[in-house]
């Protein structure tokens, strides 16, 4: 709603405070649902975190493979020590 009626006002801050007083909240309130729904809608900003995330579980879930193996390697070691006959 801003951003199409902006145009009728001098600044984005001036249609806020107007809207915001015609839907009954304060600018402030209404500034951040706009800036959220700007951060939420840019596609670059989310493909990003995305492709970060993505990146940080592929490093988590190499570490954690990684760690499973090192795991059963250490039990098969162990389930060998201990079917050992005793001197």
């Amino acid at each position: 709603m801003v951003q199409d009626h902006q145009h009728e006002y001098n600044s984005q801050w001036e249609a806020i405070r107007s809207i915001a007083n015609k839907l009954g909240m304060t600018p402030e309130t209404l500034r951040q649902w706009i800036k959220k729904s700007e951060v939420g809608s840019n596609s670059l900003v989310q493909g990003f975190h995305n492709a970060e995330r993505i990146k940080e579980l592929e490093r988590e879930n190499k570490e954690l493979k990684r760690s499973n193996e090192i795991l059963k390697s250490a039990a098969s070691f162990f389930a060998a020590e201990l079917d050992r006959p005793s001197k």
